[in-house]
């Protein structure tokens, strides 16, 4: 994909400065309390690193992955369980870190998965949302920045393929 096809959307700039401002946030909510934090994979990743070195708290990590896209730009609707957790999620205080919400499918069945589990509090933080493509209700609690109906890559997020999640900008494909 050659760059002069591509809008930029949220800079690297924008995208540390509202990570940092969340991790600020986080470090005052659960002050004193130690959190496992659940980066959501693969696209969770990178925005979950940044945000865990923001805050000033004793976490542990766990990973999940979940999958609803395949190699398209729009969810199927059928969410597959990729990887799970090894940690004993019960009693324990749990930050779920999400890279994007559209449909809502994938964070509202790894929400109802993790609440199984019986943890003390479940709070869900996720870098971009994009409310016009919701088609479940879904609780978040923390949104760094609302975007339009686009599909959306770099920073973590792919395209199509698989790639450019290394781009530290938030792109999309000109209209």
């Amino acid at each position: 994909m050659r760059s002069d096809d591509l809008e930029l959307l949220i800079t690297s700039g924008e995208i540390e400065k509202g990570v940092r401002e969340l991790g600020a946030r986080l470090t005052s909510i659960y002050s004193g309390k130690r959190l496992v934090v659940i980066p959501l994979l693969k696209g969770g990743f990178m925005f979950a690193s940044d945000l865990v070195r923001s805050m000033a708290l004793d976490i542990q990590i766990e990973f999940l992955g979940a999958a609803s896209y395949g190699e398209q730009t729009r969810s199927s609707g059928e969410v597959r369980l990729t990887l799970d957790t090894t940690l004993p999620l019960k009693g324990r205080d749990v930050l779920l870190v999400e890279d994007i919400v559209d449909t809502g499918l994938t964070l509202a069945y790894i929400q109802k998965l993790i609440r199984s589990r019986e943890p003390a509090s479940l709070r869900t933080v996720v870098l971009l949302d994009k409310r016009a493509g919701r088609q479940v209700d879904v609780e978040v609690d923390e949104v760094v920045f609302d975007i339009p109906d686009r599909f959306v890559f770099g920073y973590g997020l792919d395209s199509p393929g698989g790639f450019h999640r290394n781009l530290s900008d938030i792109v999309t494909v000109k209209e």
